[in-house]
C-alpha cells in the first residue's frame, strides 16, 4: 500500500465534507499501521482538520472504527433488503444476495479487514450494537434459505443456520487472500461463491 504523507492528507480538498475526510484518513491509517498504533493526532493531521472537528463528529477514535464498518454494513443491509424483496424466484434472490455480499465486501476490503482485525477494541455497547446489526443481516439472508427449503426449491439436508455460516465463513476469509490485481475479479469471486452455495442447496 502506498502511504500518503501528512502534508498530502492535510491538503485534501476543503470541499469534501469533514466527516468523509476523517473517515478516509482513519481507514487509510488503520489499514496501513493498525488501529491500536494509530493516534488521533495522526488522523486529524492526515485529514487536515483539528481534534475539535474529530470530537465534534465522532467523539472518539472508537467511534471512527465503529463507523468504518457500520457504513459497509448499512450498504449491505440496504442491498439485501432490496434484493430479497423482489418478485424473482427464491433461487435467483438468494444467488444475487450471496454474490452481492461478496462484491460489496471486496469493494470495501480495507473497511471490513480493519474491523474484523480490530473489533475487540470497540466498547461493549458498540460491539453489542454491531453484533445486533450483523445478526439482522444474517437473519434476512437465512430467511431466503428457509423459504427455498420450505417450498422444496432447496434441500433440507443442511439446517439453514449452517448454510448461512458456510457462506459467510467464506466471505469473512476474503481479506486473507484476495488481491485486486490477482487472477480473479471481485465479480468472478462473487459468482464462484454464489454458485457453490446454490449447488450445495440443490435437492
Amino acid at each position: 500500500m502506498h502511504i500518503r504523507t501528512a502534508t498530502a492528507g492535510a491538503t485534501e480538498s476543503c470541499a469534501r465534507p469533514v466527516p468523509q475526510r476523517l473517515l478516509a484518513a482513519a481507514t487509510r491509517l488503520f489499514a496501513e499501521q493498525g488501529y491500536d498504533r494509530t493516534s488521533v493526532q495522526e488522523i486529524v493531521v492526515a485529514a487536515g482538520v483539528t481534534k475539535g472537528a474529530l470530537y465534534h463528529y465522532f467523539g472518539s477514535k472508537d467511534d471512527l472504527l465503529h463507523e468504518v464498518y457500520g457504513r459497509v454494513l448499512r450498504l449491505q443491509q440496504e442491498r439485501l433488503d432490496a434484493l430479497a424483496g423482489t418478485d424473482a424466484p427464491v433461487e435467483r434472490r438468494l444467488r444475487d444476495a450471496a454474490a452481492d455480499v461478496v462484491v460489496t465486501t471486496l469493494e470495501n476490503l480495507d473497511d471490513t479487514t480493519i474491523f474484523f482485525r480490530s473489533m475487540h477494541h470497540l466498547s461493549p455497547d458498540k460491539l453489542k450494537q454491531v453484533r445486533a446489526e450483523r445478526r439482522r443481516y444474517h437473519e434476512r439472508f437465512r430467511a431466503l434459505v428457509e423459504e427455498g427449503q420450505r417450498t422444496g426449491v432447496f434441500s433440507r439436508a443442511t439446517p439453514a443456520d449452517l448454510v448461512v455460516d458456510y457462506h459467510f465463513g467464506s466471505v469473512h476469509h476474503l481479506g486473507s487472500w484476495y488481491r485486486p490485481d490477482g487472477a480473479l475479479s471481485a465479480r468472478a469471486v462473487a459468482d464462484h461463491l454464489a454458485d457453490l452455495l446454490l449447488r450445495a442447496l440443490r435437492p
